[in-house]
């Protein structure tokens, strides 16, 4: 058997966070925890697709893993899952085949599950199902009580769902020939020909069967599910507090936490888990860090607090407040800035993606920024608020709107002054 590990997307839905494959967390890219949730299963046979974008970083980030690791290019990458599965087509040839996407974050016992139900099994695909009690924009399982599939909808809409099942990309096939096929033949206008050419299978004669999965799933689609892969993994993960690591007596760490090498935690500082320190990052005194993967070389400055957030490495903070936020790399932050990540109605922050807004699906979102990003002194961002790569942000402003790629923002303040006719009062005056 061979694992398809799908990595070619272009993660537009995500800017201005970076490719969502090289993510770190607990230090780590997604695109190597993917994989080594593979290998603990048995499964070493991966053929890795990436795109011209990202490709030579996918090798560059995965070769020194122990495994048996192809790499394959998906030119065509608006062809999306079908393109992905005919770009690899010969190296899965005459052999059985797991398809899987890389930004599906889902617990080791998924492929345990579809490997149990393939086994003994008598159908020619097994895909994995998970039952959902809201929306989800992806695709659905209709099936008789026996689990067997009769079709398969992509994106119905609110209210139209052929049943509660959602289709989780791990797709277990028998007869790697007959989906080929499937795929070089469909026809479909928009990009769902991959579960169109299944669904055509299906209607000539092929089996396939939906195997139940209870376990975490958390696909990684929008910034804001960035800190719910964060929080499963170092809940996944043991506690662990490096020897090099340096912290000072007053200090309070307590929950789940890992802080690795060189980090330093210093008086009155409070780490509460679920936390990872990264290597090398400093929570200076009185500063908290609660609930929030913080990357490489950070620094919690004095009085600064981070809940609940999403740190990439070299971010700087300044007696700051970075609530519910996702912040790139090599991000600073001036002396008091803010973000806001609440509503003065309590209602679910909005993002605007491209002039469409769409919602968190929390009433507590803060900031998503790229990298490389300079922040003014006493800046204040409002909830759900994107700043693009490489921006200079002024002092003393409220950012409302999306900052593109390469800005420099700035507001002109107007002072007055006029002539002052009264006296300060003197200090021996106040009771």
């Amino acid at each position: 058997m061979k694992v398809l590990l799908l990595a070619a997307g272009r993660s537009k839905r995500m800017k201005p966070v970076e490719d969502k494959n090289f993510l770190k967390f607990l230090g780590k890219p997604l695109i190597v925890w993917q994989l080594e949730m593979l290998k603990e299963v048995g499964l070493l046979d991966v053929v890795v697709v990436g795109g011209d974008h990202n490709l030579e970083r996918l090798k560059d980030a995965t070769d020194h893993l122990e495994m048996n690791i192809e790499y394959v290019e998906q030119e065509n990458l608006d062809e999306g899952m079908c393109g992905a599965v005919l770009a690899a087509k010969e190296y899965i040839l005459e052999q059985s085949v797991l398809v899987f996407s890389s930004n599906d974050v889902v617990e080791a016992s998924a492929f345990e599950t579809l490997k149990r139900a393939f086994e003994p099994g008598d159908m020619d695909s097994y895909i994995l199902g998970k039952k959902v009690e809201s929306y989800f924009p992806g695709g659905y399982l209709e099936t008789n009580e026996d689990g067997v599939i009769s079709r398969i909808v992509e994106k119905p809409g609110e209210g139209n769902e052929p049943s509660d099942l959602v289709n989780l990309v791990v797709h277990l096939h028998k007869h790697t020939g007959d989906l080929i096929e499937a795929l070089e033949n469909v026809e479909s206008d928009n990009d769902d020909k991959y579960e169109v050419a299944l669904s055509n299978m299906i209607a000539g004669g092929s089996k396939m069967k939906a195997v139940a999965y209870e376990g975490f799933w958390q696909p990684i689609k929008f910034p804001w599910h960035i800190q719910k892969v964060a929080r499963f993994l170092i809940n996944e993960s043991e506690k662990f507090i490096a020897s090099s690591a340096q912290i000072a007596a007053t200090a309070v760490i307590h929950g789940k936490v890992i802080i690795d090498e060189d980090v330093k935690i210093m008086d009155g500082a409070i780490v509460s888990g679920p936390c990872y320190l990264g290597k090398g990052s400093v929570v200076a005194n009185n500063a908290l860090v609660r609930d929030s993967n913080v990357g490489e070389r950070c620094v919690v400055g004095f009085g600064t607090e981070v809940a609940r957030s999403y740190l990439g490495d070299d971010v700087w903070t300044h007696s700051n407040y970075i609530g519910d936020s996702v912040i790139g790399n090599n991000v600073s932050f001036g002396a008091g800035c803010v973000t806001g990540n609440l509503r003065l109605d309590e209602g679910e922050v909005m993002v605007d993606f491209d002039g469409k807004k769409l919602s968190s699906q929390s009433n507590k979102f803060g900031l998503i920024t790229g990298s490389n990003i300079r922040v003014g002194v006493n800046t204040s961002f409002m909830p759900g608020v994107k700043i693009g790569d490489d921006c200079f942000i002024g002092a003393g402003i409220v950012v409302a709107e999306n900052v593109p790629d390469k800005s420099f923002v700035r507001a002109k303040v107007e002072l007055k002054i006029s002539e002052n006719n009264q006296s300060a009062p003197r200090r021996d005056n106040f009771k």
